[in-house]
């Protein structure tokens, strides 16, 4: 499908600049809670496993409203729902701080996942609508690079700043951070609105599309691996806090420095990475991207030196970085006239898989111990990467000529 006509490239390069702001905020308080989890148990005295449950509390029903955000954006328009979704985390974000106890704590964070999910997806609805297909790997490269910041200085900046301001100073002014997005967006709503139009049709109708994103082969391919990567990515680094804390006795701002490397990679090499799944194409880079992961999560299986843990860390993230990025390239291709529903069911998978990675891995930790699940997951993703070879061959370079 031809993007729709946008007034001029400096628009356009503004709009994808306060996008990527927008999604770093919202990244960066959804992983700024991890590496704080021994931190918020002592806080509410419960264990660390109990802990956790905030963060798929998050993540699955941020994965979960992303189908309905998307076929609300195509029936009655992408400004609107992702004005209102930014404006409900800002609130949200902000009130998490009342919390008196772990119940309170995954109340509030529950409600900030349904009420987040509406903007990052369509920020990236809005990027297949306004970039062709054979340049959309830059501009994808910038969200998920802002993806990778968000994680990355969240997951330090909050494990660092925690201890000196407290972790309701954190939620307070994350929430002040996605007020000031929402401000900076409001000049561009126009040009918003003006880039995709509402899609006429049934309830019913809609519906059916999302039974026709999985009749194809390629698009069976991409959500399963969407879902399954994340399930290990998240499963990972979820839990990374309490692993550098039990292995190598960190505090937390040690944990937060070891961490640092995560997104690093993508926040300064996504747009570089889009460029080359734009030339070379994606079916050349997933198996690597794939394999460093695989081979990230083995590498913290040994007592390897605290460096080396660290540097396994940066592995992991560029294992993301050349993953869920080029798996979206693929989705914006997907949905025809009604590209909400096809990206909001690419995030609802990806959350999803975040959230139940989490889960997954913490109900192994909590019956076995760290080596086994890395070990396990590990395994996950070297049978990915070996697939991923024949699934995804025919994603070929498509350079492109003005």
């Amino acid at each position: 499908m031809t993007p729709a006509p946008v007034d001029s490239n400096q628009q356009r390069e503004a709009l994808l600049r306060v996008l990527a702001a927008a999604t770093f905020i919202i990244f960066f308080q959804a992983f700024m809670v991890a590496p704080i989890i021994p931190q918020l148990a002592a806080a509410f005295a419960v264990s660390p496993h109990e802990t956790g449950f905030i963060v798929p509390a998050y993540l699955i029903p941020y994965g979960a409203a992303t189908l309905v955000y998307g076929l609300l954006a195509d029936r009655i328009g992408i400004w609107r729902i992702m004005a209102a979704s930014l404006c409900a985390f800002a609130l949200l974000t902000a009130l998490t701080a009342t919390a008196q106890s772990i119940a309170q704590m995954v109340s509030w964070r529950l409600l900030t996942g349904l009420g987040a999910s509406g903007v990052v997806p369509l920020a990236l609805v809005l990027i297949g609508r306004v970039f062709p297909y054979e340049r959309r790997g830059r501009p994808l490269g910038w969200l998920f690079g802002a993806m990778a910041g968000g994680m990355a200085f969240g997951s330090t900046v909050g494990a660092v700043l925690e201890p000196y301001i407290g972790w309701r100073a954190l939620f307070i002014g994350v929430g002040i951070a996605g007020a000031g997005a929402l401000l900076v967006l409001l000049p561009y709503r126009n040009l918003i609105a003006g880039a995709t139009q509402p899609v006429q049709g049934s309830w019913k109708a809609l519906f059916q599309a999302y039974g026709s994103l999985f009749t194809s082969p390629r698009g069976q391919r991409t959500y399963l691996f969407v879902l399954v990567n994340s399930i290990f990515h998240s499963g990972v680094f979820t839990w990374l806090g309490l692993y550098f804390e039990r292995r190598y006795g960190l505090g937390p701002v040690g944990i937060g420095l070891a961490l640092l490397g995560y997104g690093v990679p993508g926040f300064l090499f996504g747009p570089l990475i889009g460029r080359a799944a734009d030339r070379f194409g994606r079916g050349r880079l997933l198996p690597l991207g794939l394999g460093l992961g695989a081979l990230a999560a083995a590498a913290l299986l040994s007592n390897t030196p605290l460096l080396v843990a660290a540097l396994a860390v940066t592995m992991l993230s560029l294992g993301y970085d050349m993953t869920q990025p080029l798996f979206a390239g693929i989705v914006t291709s997907l949905g025809g006239q009604r590209p909400g529903q096809a990206m909001g069911l690419n995030v609802f998978m990806l959350f999803t898989g975040f959230g139940l990675g989490s889960l997954l891995f913490g109900e192994v930790l909590r019956m076995l111990n760290f080596g086994t699940a890395l070990a396990f997951f590990s395994m996950v993703e070297v049978v990915l990467c070996l697939l991923s070879f024949w699934l995804f061959r025919t994603e070929v370079g498509t350079p492109y000529r003005p």
